[in-house]
């Protein structure tokens, strides 16, 4: 969930207690939970409001590499679980098993960093990474520092083909009813919360919904294709 909602969550529910998840259908589904005392914004607990939590019962994870070696704590890399949870394989699909299920580990996809007291943070699909001027920037990332810019109702942030970085961080806003924003002021925002190479180099609005998947996922690659038409692959 973007920091952003969570907060307007926390706001007009005060008295509600929130626990942060993640996990997948191929992991029945729970693979992190975290407890409702770190949802906080003051005290002791406070800063774990941007983590996904720790490992749930019966589940092991670890945060590999390219070569699926497992990577320091704090590093960026892909999730994997291993447990009782997890799928033995996608049905009458071997290639597709074969590329997700390796030694009883499943690789997720999903681009994490683990703490060294195990809490993950999510950081991105990994392949909605953005590669620009050689920086990788998890578009999770940035969409997290709009989500928390007033009257932004929803956002999205893609790569898209740039001559001189290669690709370029792109916003895609939709404006809460009644609000006018324009890019600069996205920018400006964006330069107070994250490094100066994630923010969005271009900015475009929109006044209908994102479009979404059934699972209420937000369809990036709908949104990625009128930028790259007449590229041969969606990467820069």
């Amino acid at each position: 969930m973007p920091e952003g909602v969570l907060r307007k969550a926390m706001q007009v529910m005060p008295h509600v207690k929130l626990m942060h998840a993640y996990g997948m259908t191929e992991a029945a589904p729970i693979v992190t939970l975290l407890d409702p005392r770190y949802t906080t914004l003051d005290g002791p607990f406070a800063g774990r409001l941007k983590s996904c939590g720790q490992v749930a019962l019966g589940c092991e994870v670890k945060v590999v590499d390219a070569d699926r070696k497992e990577v320091p704590r704090g590093t960026a890399g892909e999730l994997a679980i291993r447990g009782a949870n997890i799928m033995k394989g996608y049905w009458n699909k071997p290639a597709e098993t074969a590329a997700v299920l390796e030694n009883g580990w499943y690789y997720s996809g999903d681009g994490a960093t683990m703490d060294d007291e195990g809490f993950v943070y999510i950081v991105d699909r990994l392949k909605d990474m953005i590669i620009s001027g050689g920086e990788n920037v998890y578009s999770a990332e940035v969409e997290n520092a709009i989500s928390l810019m007033p009257g932004v109702g929803e956002v999205a942030v893609i790569g898209v083909p740039d001559e001189r970085w290669g690709e370029r961080v792109h916003a895609i806003i939709v404006a809460k009813p009644g609000v006018a924003l324009n890019a600069e002021q996205v920018m400006e925002h964006c330069r107070k919360q994250i490094a100066g190479y994630k923010c969005p180099r271009s900015v475009d609005f929109r006044t209908t919904p994102l479009p979404l998947s059934g699972a209420g996922k937000v369809l990036k690659r709908e949104l990625r294709e009128p930028y790259w038409k007449g590229f041969s692959k969606a990467v820069n």
